[in-house]
């Protein structure tokens, strides 16, 4: 596997590729083999911190079965929208904690945009390191904040 760290307002973030796909973003590596994947995920990043990207272009892996169905449907909510954990589970026809619980396991955060996906009456959770107050940052970023009162 090939890793890249960007340094965003967030701190350092680690893009993985494998198998010609990002593969995970963490908030904790080291850059190792770089490749040309790995560099246009970091500058697809870094105009997304600066405002002017809403939408990546990259190969994910978006697994399979469940979580590959969660994955796509939270990959399909629009830049600087939201839905809740109960909407995603009713559109895929699992329950909501089962919902929540697969985007807690999302491995590509940002990317695939679990930050986007909240509870019926508050944030839900974040799994990314600073937790809820990162999500929040990233719905901010987006101009979701609205949403959030």
């Amino acid at each position: 596997m090939k890793q890249m760290v960007y340094h965003s307002p967030l701190g350092p973030i680690a893009v993985t590729e494998a198998g010609g796909m990002i593969a995970a973003l963490t908030w904790s590596g080291r850059t190792t083999d770089v490749s040309p994947l790995l560099r246009e995920a970091c500058a697809q990043l870094a105009d997304y911190f600066a405002g002017q990207r809403q939408a990546f272009d990259l190969p994910l892996d978006m697994g399979t079965g469940f979580q590959g169905q969660v994955r796509r449907a939270m990959a399909a909510i629009p830049y600087g929208q939201t839905r809740t954990y109960g909407e995603l589970a009713r559109e895929i026809g699992m329950p909501a904690q089962a919902i929540g619980q697969a985007c807690g396991a999302n491995p590509i955060p940002i990317l695939i945009p679990c930050h986007r996906v909240l509870g019926a009456k508050g944030l839900g959770g974040f799994s990314a390191k600073g937790g809820v107050e990162t999500k929040v940052a990233l719905l901010r970023l987006e101009g979701a904040a609205g949403l959030l009162i």
